[in-house]
Formats: C-alpha cells, sequence, structure tokens
C-alpha cells in the first residue's frame, strides 16, 4: 500500500478542518506518541492530532482518505501488542480528550461514554450509584475504556462476569470516509443482522474510529473475600484450576503467579510478604456477592479441592489492606517483570483444563532455546501471561533464535485448543505468527473485512493481518 507524507497543504488542511490547537508537529510530542507500552519499539508520526468530538474525527478522516494518509488512533497508550504504533507515520489520532461520562442511566442500567475516560474513573463513577463496570484490567488505572474496546480486553473477573464483549451494546463510529454510524442499538437483545457492535470490539481501531460507547451495567456486590493457596509446583496450581469449576464453583477471579513472579514484585514493590521456600506457585482466588454465608461456604469446598491438589496452605486476607497488597502484587506482576529484564510478554489462552500442559510445555520450549519465562495470569479463563526474559540469552540469539520459541509456544497453545492472544490483542507483535491459528481462508476473510470498512487501507495500517 502506498501512502502520502503529509505535506505543508495536507497539514493546513487538517489544521483548518480541526482546529491548529489540536495539531502538534513538534518534536517532543511526535517522541511523546512514537511508542506504547509494547517492548521498546518507537515509530514516530509525522503529527500528532487531539480532537475533542466526533465532527473533528470525520472531518480528519476525510481529508487522511482522500489524500491517502495513515491514520493510528490511540487510547492511553497502556497496550502490549503495538497496536498504537505509528508504523507508517502519518497521523497519530490520540482519543485523550474524548473523557466525558455522558449519562448513566440507573434505571436500564447502562452508561454512554467518550472513549478517553479511564477505565478506573468509569468504575468509580458508576459504583457512587451503586453499580458495578466489572471490565478492570490491570492497566485500570490509566487504560482508556476506548483501547479497552479495541482490544476486547478483559481482566481478573471475566471467570465470572465475562470480557468487554458481553458489556458492549452500541457504538458510535467513524468509518474512513469520514461517515458516522451507530452500530447497533441500546438493547439487551440484539437479532437485526450482522451484529457490527461485535465486530468493532478487538479491531484495534482498522475498521473505524470509535468516539461514543454504550455499556451494560450490573447491580454491585457488597461482599468479597479473597483467598491465596500455596503450591509446590506449576503443575499442581494449573490443575487445580480446572477441578475448582468440575466442583460447580464459580469465583469472581481466579489468578495464577509463579514464584519468581511474585519474587520480583516484592523487590519492586516493597510488598511485605512471607515467601516460603517450599512454595513455587499460587492461586488467589476471589468470591463476591452479598451473602457472607455463601460465599465462605464456596470457600470451603474450593479449600477442600486445593487440598486435593497438593496446596500447602491457604491464605485468607482478613482486611481490606491485605486484599489491597495481594490484588497490588498480582497488578504490578508485569511492571515489575520489565524493570527487571529486556523481556517480550505473550498472552496466549486454552481450555482451563490445558493450563498444566500449557505451562509445562512453555518451561521445556524455553530450556530448549535458552531462555527464562515468568508466567502469571488469569487461569479461571485459561488466560496465561509469558514474560520471556532475556536473561543471559546472548544478543544473537534474543534477535534470531527466539522468535522459533515463540512461534512452538504458540503452536502448542494452538494445539491444546487454544488461540495466540487473550486480551492483549495482536497489534503488530503478533501479527506474523496469525497464520500458526488461521487458515489463509480465515486470514482473507479478515483482510477483506477490512477492505470493505477501509478501501483505502488508511486505519491503523501493518496491524493485526500479515501481507494486507
Amino acid at each position: 500500500m502506498e501512502y502520502t507524507k503529509i505535506n505543508s497543504a495536507i497539514l493546513a488542511e487538517i489544521e483548518n478542518a480541526i482546529g491548529a490547537a489540536n495539531v502538534f508537529i513538534d518534536d517532543e510530542s511526535l517522541a511523546n506518541y512514537a511508542h506504547d507500552e509494547t517492548e521498546d519499539l518507537k515509530y514516530f508520526p509525522e503529527v500528532v492530532v487531539k480532537p475533542n468530538d466526533t465532527a473533528s474525527v470525520s472531518a480528519l478522516l476525510k481529508i487522511c482518505n482522500q489524500y491517502h494518509v495513515p491514520v493510528t488512533p490511540r487510547g492511553g497508550g497502556t497496550g502490549l501488542s503495538g497496536a498504537a504504533l505509528p508504523i507508517f507515520g502519518g497521523v497519530l489520532l490520540s482519543m485523550e480528550k474524548f473523557k466525558a461520562i455522558i449519562d448513566i442511566d440507573t434505571e436500564n442500567l447502562q452508561a454512554t461514554v467518550e472513549p478517553g475516560v479511564i477505565t478506573e474513573e468509569f468504575m468509580n463513577a458508576v459504583a457512587e450509584k451503586g453499580l458495578l463496570y466489572p471490565v478492570d484490567p490491570s492497566s485500570k488505572g490509566s487504560c482508556f475504556i476506548g483501547g479497552n474496546v479495541a482490544h476486547g480486553s478483559g481482566g481478573p473477573r471475566v471467570v465470572k462476569y465475562g470480557t468487554i464483549r458481553e458489556y458492549i451494546l452500541n457504538l458510535e463510529i467513524v468509518l474512513a470516509n469520514g461517515d458516522v454510524i451507530w452500530t447497533g442499538a441500546n438493547t439487551l437483545k440484539y437479532a437485526s443482522g450482522y451484529n457490527l457492535t461485535q465486530l468493532m470490539i478487538g479491531s484495534e481501531g482498522t475498521l473505524a474510529v470509535v468516539t461514543k460507547i454504550v455499556t451494560k451495567l450490573i447491580p454491585a456486590v457488597s461482599q468479597t473475600v479473597l483467598m491465596l493457596g500455596s503450591f509446590a509446583t506449576n503443575e499442581q496450581a494449573c490443575a487445580a484450576v480446572s477441578a475448582i469449576f468440575r466442583a460447580g464453583i464459580t469465583p469472581s477471579a481466579l489468578e495464577f503467579m509463579e514464584r519468581k513472579g511474585v519474587e520480583w514484585v516484592i523487590k519492586f514493590d516493597d510488598i511485605k510478604f512471607d515467601l516460603k521456600d517450599d512454595v513455587n506457585a499460587f492461586l488467589m482466588i476471589e468470591f463476591d456477592g452479598d451473602d457472607l454465608d455463601t460465599i465462605f461456604k464456596d470457600c470451603e469446598k474450593v479449600n477442600m479441592v486445593l487440598e486435593e491438589f497438593g496446596c500447602t496452605e491457604v491464605l485468607f486476607a482478613d482486611t481490606a489492606q491485605q486484599k489491597e497488597d495481594l490484588w497490588r502484587m498480582r497488578r504490578t506482576m508485569a511492571e515489575s517483570v520489565k524493570s527487571n529484564s529486556v523481556y517480550k510478554e505473550e498472552d496466549t489462552v486454552v481450555p482451563r483444563a490445558a493450563l498444566p500442559k500449557l505451562i509445562n510445555g512453555i518451561k521445556e520450549i524455553g530450556a530448549k532455546y535458552g531462555f527464562e519465562s515468568v508466567c502469571y495470569g488469569h487461569a479461571g479463563d485459561g488466560n496465561l501471561h509469558i514474560n520471556i526474559i532475556k536473561g543471559s540469552m546472548s544478543d544473537d540469539d534474543w534477535n534470531n533464535k527466539l522468535k522459533d520459541g515463540i512461534v512452538e509456544i504458540f503452536e502448542l497453545t494452538t494445539v491444546l485448543g487454544g488461540t495466540i492472544s487473550g486480551e492483549h490483542g495482536i497489534g503488530l507483535v503478533q501479527r506474523d505468527y496469525m497464520p500458526i491459528k488461521y487458515s489463509e481462508i480465515h486470514l482473507n476473510l479478515m483482510r477483506n473485512i477490512k477492505k470493505v470498512f477501509d478501501p483505502n487501507g488508511i486505519l491503523n495500517p501493518g496491524k493485526i493481518t500479515p501481507n494486507l
């Protein structure tokens, strides 16, 4: 695909359409938006734009579509797949000024928000009205809800409440040619032709730019109980996961952490935690609801299951501070790994019962190629984050041989019935691995969908599908 460089005439049109105060070409701005949280990758845009309404986005896309200028939409910049990297230059479209919570409808249990709203701020706003928006990725304090939609985000409580796909009812979007449409209806049921709302979720800004979001809400719960089970091996901990659900128990969260990740968090975040020598893996299990008796009965059932799989100790978080410390330990794990070593993070997901084979295979592949890994994730829904650590690997092996190891991890994931991303998306860094999971028939369907929505290929080009 051939793209047009932004010249002074195109820049003048953009400034006239959305206001010069919303257009940035200074070196500092270009550098600030050249990266997200994906490894150490940097791609510089030619222009950064920060519109503040749908009409401005529409006007911008009309210009860029006319001149074949690539446009890379960006949310909070917390992504881990490189989806917000402007790899062809062009326009970096920041949605940071779209930060209004337009309406919280307590009668219909819905809310309408703009995509630049920080996820945790939205969660807190609905909580003040006794409601719950349960999609809470680890970066909830800084990520935008629009970015969550773009990546099909989940978080710890997917296991009980579902991913963001369960909570998006309708979207206002701007198409590549500047047309503005709503994708569906503000209803809990939808059987009116193709579901364009669901198609937009996880599309990473390659099909359209989201400018308004209608979400479903649910009543908030009043009680939570958090427990931490310790295990001698990763395999024991992972095997217990499926057994918990087979026993008829559904926690609100079920997280896996291996020892090295906990060690690094303790060092990084100065968390006080008694890490015993014979413990190599943990399951963090949360229950929520309004009836403590029912919750504790579920905890007792889980405790029996954990014992069957060699659990050596169960710790109950007795205070709000203990709960906060345990959740902070889990949520800062990615940051602590990043602070210790050059790394690559992969986001695999398999059926729950396959987790022991997955983690065992990851360690075997690491031994074969000479890399270490720190694994943790949302075990309750089979989602394992694999942080591959450079450690003592030579630069040559890291740059040239590691990819073969990652291919083997994804091949194993696929054989086990899983796929190559559970919630981080595909973006740039996973794009070339798509053929491991998907045939050319699958990929061509995706490419052709892209062409229908974006014939000139200006929206976030180079993402998701290889050779587009």
